[in-house]
């Protein structure tokens, strides 16, 4: 599942996707996740300037069917924000796609239930 949800200002979005993780990749995502939010931090973080993300975080569920990961990004354009990371040359982006794109399977289907903004 993925989907966009405009905030309550006009520059902020969630960006949400809930994807399968290959149960055999779990431990390498979680080692990676580890990096990016250990010594690889900086670097992270100046993606996230360039991408005009404020905030960006991930959960691992173990779910009844296997892993899931909930990835959360608070962006001020959306389109923007992906065509930066797309277009990125930043090593740390690099390693980011290989990672994620060996990791993550099928997205997981699901429905909005709630989307409240003042």
């Amino acid at each position: 599942m993925r989907f966009t949800v405009r905030g309550g200002q006009p520059s902020q979005m969630l960006r949400v996707s809930i994807r399968k993780v290959h149960p055999d990749k779990v431990e390498e995502l979680t080692a990676w996740l580890g990096e990016l939010n250990g010594p690889r931090r900086d670097e992270a973080l100046a993606t996230l300037v360039d991408e005009g993300c404020r905030h960006e975080t991930a959960v691992l569920i173990q779910g009844q069917d296997g892993p899931v990961i909930v990835y959360v990004m608070e962006v001020e354009d959306d389109e923007a924000s992906r065509a930066a990371a797309a277009s990125s040359t930043h090593p740390v982006d690099v390693d980011h796609k290989r990672v994620m794109g060996a990791a993550l399977a099928d997205r997981v289907e699901g429905q909005v239930l709630l989307d409240l903004r003042p």
